[in-house]
């Protein structure tokens, strides 16, 4: 059975990343190296209307070729026990307190058992620091947890001769 990975907002715009700093360029490439690996490889790759949302709230020149590389994944329903672990990651200062935003993202994720949630987002999603707050709550409220990683992360050593 192939991996659940939900594709967070971050993802489809560095894979359009225009930006020419080194960092924006690296993360532009291998955002790019992990989607053409994880299609290929039968990852099962989701998505949410609120990642389509975002990117059609969003202002800058590659929108519509964000919207276009999610367009064909799968859509993660909202559920209204999805809105109440929106609310549970806010009231237990996991995630800021915008529902529209990362808790909804974690919450679509945990909900409907994804392995991964892939993200560029280090401040509120892949960060560390959080991961055992996360856990905690998620034990609490009876949800899988899953790995909150980069595209990096999951391309694991690129330098491995096999």
């Amino acid at each position: 059975m192939a991996a659940r990975a939900y594709v967070e907002t971050s993802i489809p715009s560095f894979y359009f990343e225009a930006r020419s700093e080194p960092q924006m360029v690296a993360r532009r490439e291998w955002t790019r190296e992990w989607w053409g690996r994880a299609t290929g490889a039968g990852t099962d790759l989701v998505t949410s209307v609120a990642v389509i949302d975002e990117l059609e709230r969003g202002e800058f020149a590659a929108r519509a070729d964000c919207i276009a590389l999610v367009a064909s994944l799968p859509i993660l329903a909202i559920e209204d026990a999805i809105l109440e672990i929106v609310q549970a990651y806010i009231r237990h200062r996991v995630m800021p307190a915008d529902p529209t935003g990362d808790a909804l993202h974690l919450a679509l994720a945990s909900y409907h058992r994804c392995e991964f949630l892939v993200t560029w987002n280090c401040k509120h999603l892949a960060n560390a620091n959080k991961f055992g707050h996360i856990r905690r709550v998620n034990t609490l409220l009876g949800l899988l947890s899953p790995a909150l990683v980069t595209p990096l992360e999951l391309l694991g050593d690129t330098n491995d001769e096999e």
